[in-house]
């Protein structure tokens, strides 16, 4: 029997209609952020958030800034998926959950404070890198938990960065790296688009 994580992989397809009359209740909300959040970080650093725009005068908004595309609307909720800039001051604190679960040691936090100082410090490319990587990482989770949940979902990056930045009160070291648009999916979306042949995209060494 096909692994139901492999199943979802090849079900998967992006959605650009949405049954308007079907919502999302905000313990679904959550559950699906839960779950994004269990996505790889560097470090652990978990440098990301996530704007979940439920209402409809939110999703007006955003839509207004989104190329007004419909489905930023038409969708239960739209995400706004926010990396922010790498960071090792945040570090202990976001390892600390680990060291009191006794997964990690306490003298081994210094360590990985020094190894992110070195790789971020004064590196704004690197930052802002790191700040895309994280939110891509949380981004595509969120994308198979939707799947999961018997919900589509339409990664986007067609909208203002600044002006969704602006508008939504992020801070000056949060990028809002993509929109992902999650809902009830209306029959007419075309199935997963064919992909390109592996003797096109793989190297093996």
């Amino acid at each position: 029997m096909k692994h139901p994580i492999i199943s979802a992989i090849e079900e998967r397809r992006t959605i650009n209609l949405f049954d308007t009359s079907h919502g999302v209740e905000p313990e679904q909300i959550r559950e699906l952020v839960r779950l994004a959040t269990s996505a790889p970080t560097a470090f652990n650093l978990q440098n990301w958030r996530f704007i979940a725009v439920h209402t409809a005068e939110a999703k007006a908004r955003l839509r207004k800034l989104a190329w007004d595309q419909a489905k930023v609307s038409e969708a239960s909720v739209t995400f706004i998926v926010v990396g922010q800039l790498a960071n090792h001051l945040h570090l202990a604190d976001r390892l600390a959950p680990s060291v009191d679960a006794g997964l990690m040691p306490p003298e081994m936090v210094p360590g990985w404070e020094g190894a992110a100082k070195s790789l971020y410090f004064e590196q704004p490319q690197r930052q802002r890198d790191e700040a895309v990587r994280t939110a891509t990482f949380g981004a595509g989770t969120l994308i198979y938990a939707a799947h999961a949940m018997g919900l589509g979902s339409a990664p986007m990056i067609g909208f203002d960065a600044d002006a969704v930045a602006e508008a939504f009160g992020l801070a000056a070291d949060e990028i809002p790296v993509l929109l992902v648009a999650v809902g009830q999916p209306a029959p007419e979306n075309w199935p997963q688009k064919p992909r390109r042949p592996l003797a096109q995209v793989l190297s093996v060494l």
